[in-house]
C-alpha cells in the first residue's frame, strides 16, 4: 500500500469514528474535525506536499527508534513547535531541554487532524516522557469552526493521556497572532483557549497554561521584535516561551 493510500485511510478512519459517534447521539461540537481533505498535506497557502508530510513522519519514527525509550520531554505541535529545531529556537531548546532527552514532533502546517493521524501511526510508541508540551490549533482557524478546533485539541489530549498514561500534558493556549488586538483571529483564539482551559485537572494528567500575554505589547499588539511575521517567534520569542513555561514545567517534572 503506498503512502497516499495509508494517509487517506488513516484520516478516513478518524472521520468514520466521528460519524459513528454522531450516529449515537453525540452533538457535532463534540466530534473531531472531519473537514480536512483526504490528502492530509493539502496545506492551503503553503508549499507543502504529501511526500513532505510522510517523509517528516517517517523521520520521527526513526528518531523514536534512536531514543530507545529514553525521552524526558515531548513537544507536539505545528510550525511554531517545529521552529524549536530551527535557527531561532535550536540553541534555546538545547539550553533549556537538552538534558531532558527531548523529542520534538512538530511539523509546519499541521492542523489538529494531522497530529491525530500521526499519534495513531506510532510517533509516541515505546516512550514515557514526564511531560508532553502541546500547542496546536492555529492552522485550523482558516478551515474549521471554534467548536471543531476545541474538539480536535480535546481528542489530542485524550490520545496523549491514553497512549502515554504516565505522562503529564502541559497544554498551552494557542499563541496570539496578527499584528493588532482587534483582528478577528484574536477573539477566536481567546474563545478557543477559554474552552480548552477546562481540560486542566490541576496537573494530575493535564495542566493548562496560557502564556499568550507574554508576547504582547501593553496595547495588545504583537511586535515584530518577537514575531516578525506576527505568527512565528524569533529567538527572542522562543526565549520568552521557555521562560514562561519553566516554573510550570518544573512543578510537573519534580
Amino acid at each position: 500500500m503506498n503512502w497516499q493510500n495509508r494517509v487517506s485511510i488513516g484520516l478516513l478512519s478518524i472521520a468514520l469514528c466521528a460519524g459513528a459517534a454522531g450516529a449515537q447521539g453525540t452533538p457535532r461540537a463534540a466530534q473531531a474535525p472531519t473537514t480536512e481533505p483526504a490528502d492530509v498535506a493539502a496545506f492551503k497557502g503553503q508549499n507543502k506536499t504529501s511526500h513532505d508530510f510522510i517523509a517528516r513522519h517517517e523521520g520521527f519514527l526513526k528518531d523514536l527508534k534512536k531514543l530507545n525509550g529514553e525521552c524526558g520531554i515531548l513537544f507536539v505541535g505545528d510550525s511554531i513547535t517545529d521552529g524549536w529545531r530551527g535557527r531561532n529556537g535550536k540553541e534555546i531548546f538545547e539550553k533549556n531541554y537538552g538534558s531532558m532527552h527531548p523529542y520534538n514532533i512538530g511539523i509546519g502546517g499541521d492542523k489538529t487532524q494531522h497530529v491525530l493521524w500521526r499519534l495513531d501511526h506510532g510517533e509516541v510508541e515505546g516512550i514515557s516522557p514526564k511531560v508532553a508540551v502541546l500547542m496546536i490549533g492555529t492552522n485550523n482557524l482558516g478551515t474549521n469552526s471554534d467548536d471543531e478546533i476545541v474538539s480536535g485539541i480535546t481528542k489530542i489530549v485524550k490520545d496523549l493521556n491514553e497512549k502515554l498514561p504516565k505522562t503529564k500534558v502541559l497544554l498551552l493556549g494557542i499563541f496570539p497572532r496578527s499584528a493588532n488586538a482587534d483582528h478577528p483571529f484574536r477573539a477566536r483564539i481567546k474563545s478557543i483557549n477559554s474552552q480548552i482551559a477546562h481540560l486542566d485537572d490541576s496537573g494530575e494528567h493535564v495542566k493548562y497554561l496560557d502564556i499568550g500575554s507574554k508576547f504582547l505589547e501593553p496595547d495588545g499588539s504583537l511586535s515584530k521584535d518577537i514575531m516578525p511575521d506576527y505568527l512565528h517567534p524569533n529567538a527572542k520569542g522562543y526565549e520568552i516561551w521557555a521562560a514562561a513555561i519553566a516554573p510550570t514545567l518544573k512543578s510537573l517534572t519534580e
